[in-house]
């Protein structure tokens, strides 16, 4: 993975945060490096700031496209109106995120970018089992069949999948599903969870919703029996 930031103070948390997720990261600060470090060790994902010192981060994301490069770009900036948001997608770009943002969030877009990266075989087709939230859509899809959820059901997988692969604690998830001021029964949670499961495992996706008892529940992704 390549963070391209000309600012250390945003550089340095954004990749000791990747590097603890177990990321392979490169740091560079300029336009000119994005391109000499991806033509020889092509990254999967390419983090790109657009306020570069040497070049228009636009003009990188479209060089990079224009070499060859197939692998992610996300860009990241303080651009914040809709036409930059499409400028920026129209030259390449896979994901676009505005500063300031959370490390959370920029994790659970990094981990959708490589699943989405990495379902695809030499022919370009999605791999029917991939799993991918459209979070502003509200929408989610098994490959490129989408899955009907309910509004609950959304917001809960929306939850366990920005923290995919960790436990998310029962009570994070009905204050942040329901809110703090629920009194109802968490056994709502229960039963959306076990639509939730329901719904993924007839779509034929390998990711499960798993329960640790007396905590909460962890969204992972199972491997196939040998």
């Amino acid at each position: 993975m390549l963070v391209v930031e000309d600012e250390r103070d945003i550089a340095f948390p954004l990749v000791r945060t990747l590097e603890r997720e177990g990321y392979d990261v490169a740091w560079v600060g300029t336009g000119r490096e994005v391109l000499d470090v991806v033509g020889r060790d092509p990254s999967d994902v390419v983090i790109l700031d657009l306020s570069l010192p040497d070049m228009d981060g636009l003009d990188v994301c479209r060089s990079l496209r224009d070499t060859g490069y197939d692998g992610a770009i996300m860009i990241v900036t303080a651009r914040t109106g809709e036409l930059d948001r499409v400028v920026g997608l129209d030259s390449g770009a896979d994901d676009y995120l505005t500063k300031p943002f959370g490390l959370a969030e920029l994790q659970a877009r990094v981990r959708a970018l490589l699943r989405r990266t990495r379902v695809h075989d030499h022919t370009g087709r999605a791999d029917a089992s991939a799993l991918r939230l459209d979070v502003e859509a509200r929408r989610v899809y098994a490959g490129e069949s989408e899955i009907k959820l309910t509004s609950k059901e959304f917001d809960v997988l929306s939850v366990l999948e920005a923290h995919r692969d960790k436990v998310v604690p029962r009570g994070r998830l009905m204050s942040e599903v329901w809110d703090e001021n629920w009194y109802g029964s968490t056994k709502t949670l229960d039963v959306t969870i076990g639509r939730l499961r329901q719904k993924l495992e007839q779509a034929g996706l390998p990711d499960r919703v798993v329960a640790v008892r007396g905590v909460g529940f962890r969204l992972e992704h199972t491997l196939p029996a040998p």
